[in-house]
């Protein structure tokens, strides 16, 4: 027997043929969203704090009557239930039914945006009426429809003072009837604003359901980054950076450097995994099997004696270091971008401790990573279908609490494409709401389509994979698509390498 497809949360149904008439007479105008959207509102769309957002919609009608159109925005709502207010502003005609506004949001965090249009029916009276002036036509009768609509408009009790006094005296010309005096009335343009503004819409037409928008701090949308490792940095009175014979230096060492980074414009310090690195299996240098005595190892196979990822490695400092190194950079106007590789060393507590949240060969023994022909020993990979999957997703998540606690709000996530779609969805959304100050880069060097989705479900920015584009017509292709198929959710972050 075929096996019945399965939904998607995000699938929309085809819909179901009405078997009755509407309770309420639908709007006649059109609504259709252009811009910001992100798989027709499945996911949100992104913005920056303090930086313009434009919405561009298509509004039209049936016929030739004048359609109006207002941007609504507001805070989503909490998961409370509680109703943040709508702002409203108006939608300005860009010719060939598009409407445009634009918003500026002054608040972290989720936004939503509706946009509603509306006959406009006594500026399409007041068009239709100035066309039959201009061609000597008797007007008799738009005068008295004019007077009917401006009497209904008036029965408002929602006018502001001035409107209403507008109108008080656009009702009164109409009833006097002299035709140069409602000539010159009506062909002014201003009418056109306070119609906008106080013409009745009923029944409107919406979007059909508010569109997400997320809006970042301005360093999630274009920022500088400046890596390097501490224990192998070098202080100001020397030129470059790069070892010495020197003992290695600690992240409070590190501080020495970060004047001189701050002269050079960067907005972030990026710090590789300064976790404590396991001992078995350690890699030597360039990734040899065995390592000498005065191998570190690798700083991505997280995890020892001395902790795991909320730990910070002995010979680095400890983690009120760190949040004295993160508070260092934010004195600078810079931000701290810790590496979170969500991966263990055979050292690492997770294995003794819970040990259900690794995969199994068939012996037994706990499944090394790899990427065939090379092996990575030193490093166990996180099983995200373990049976223990909350259990696991609740420690990952908890990781970056941790961390956010003590002053960093940036992370430069490792590898992100290996891991669950739906954990990052899930984790991600969580912390933000927690949290809308933090970041989150994902180093996606994958594959485009996956790419995007990691951009989708919630990081702010992503590697973009040019490295492996070589030639002028791969970049030219890319960068384009970068600019506009993609540009409402994916922000590419251009390294010309990966640590």
């Amino acid at each position: 027997m075929a096996q019945q497809p399965t939904t998607s949360r995000f699938t929309n149904p085809s819909p179901a043929r009405p078997s009755s008439l509407p309770d309420r007479r639908p709007s006649r105008a059109v609504v259709e969203p252009v811009r910001p959207v992100v798989d027709g509102g499945a996911f949100a769309a992104k913005a920056a704090l303090g930086e313009p957002i434009v919405v561009l919609a298509d509004v039209f009608t049936d016929g030739h009557d004048v359609v109006a159109a207002a941007l609504r925005w507001r805070q989503a709502p909490p998961s409370s239930g509680e109703e943040n207010p709508w702002r409203e502003t108006a939608m300005a005609s860009a010719g060939n039914d598009r409407f445009h506004a634009m918003i500026t949001p002054d608040e972290l965090g989720r936004l939503e945006y509706d946009v509603v249009g509306w006959i406009d029916h006594l500026e399409t009276w007041r068009r239709d009426t100035v066309k039959k002036l201009d061609a000597g036509l008797d007007i008799s009768s738009e005068l008295l429809a004019g007077s009917r609509l401006v009497d209904a408009t008036l029965d408002a009790t929602t006018l502001d003072t001035d409107d209403r006094a507008r109108l008080s005296e656009l009702r009164s010309a109409l009833a006097r009837g002299e035709s140069t005096a409602t000539s010159a009335t009506l062909r002014d343009a201003t009418w056109a604003e306070v119609f906008w503004r106080c013409s009745p819409r009923a029944p409107e037409a919406h979007l059909s359901r508010p569109l997400p928008v997320d809006v970042d701090p301005l360093h999630a949308s274009f920022a500088g980054w400046y890596e390097f490792f501490p224990r192998s940095s070098v202080g100001d009175d020397a030129e470059g950076s790069g070892g010495s014979d020197d003992a290695p230096r600690t992240v409070l060492d590190s501080i020495d450097r970060l004047d001189h980074i701050t002269s050079m414009g960067f907005d972030v310090v990026y710090l590789p995994p300064i976790h404590p690195i396991g001992i078995t299996n350690r890699k030597g240098r360039n990734n040899a099997t065995t390592a000498t005595p005065d191998d570190v190892g690798s700083p991505w196979a997280i995890g020892s004696s001395a902790g795991g990822h909320t730990a910070v490695s002995p010979e680095l400092g400890t983690v009120d270091d760190v949040a004295t190194f993160a508070a260092a950079c934010s004195e600078r106007n810079m931000h701290l971008a810790l590496d979170i590789a969500f991966q263990c060393s055979p050292d690492h507590p997770w294995v003794s401790d819970h040990p259900e949240w690794f995969a199994k060969r068939p012996d037994g023994s706990i499944q090394y990573a790899e990427n065939p022909p090379k092996k990575y020993e030193d490093i166990y990979p996180l099983d995200f279908e373990s049976d223990d999957w909350q259990g696991l997703w609740n420690a990952l998540a908890d990781v970056f609490r941790f961390w956010i606690g003590h002053g960093v709000t940036v992370f430069r996530v490792d590898n992100p494409h290996t891991k669950a779609f739906a954990f990052w969805e899930w984790a991600i959304a969580t912390l933000r709401l927690e949290h809308p100050e933090t970041v989150f880069l994902a180093e996606s060097f994958t594959r485009p389509r996956v790419m995007e989705r990691l951009a989708k479900i919630g990081f702010n920015q992503n590697y973009t994979y040019f490295a492996w584009r070589q030639s002028q017509w791969e970049l030219e292709e890319y960068f384009t698509d970068l600019a506009t198929r993609t540009v409402d959710y994916f922000r590419p972050n251009a390294w010309p390498n990966t640590p």
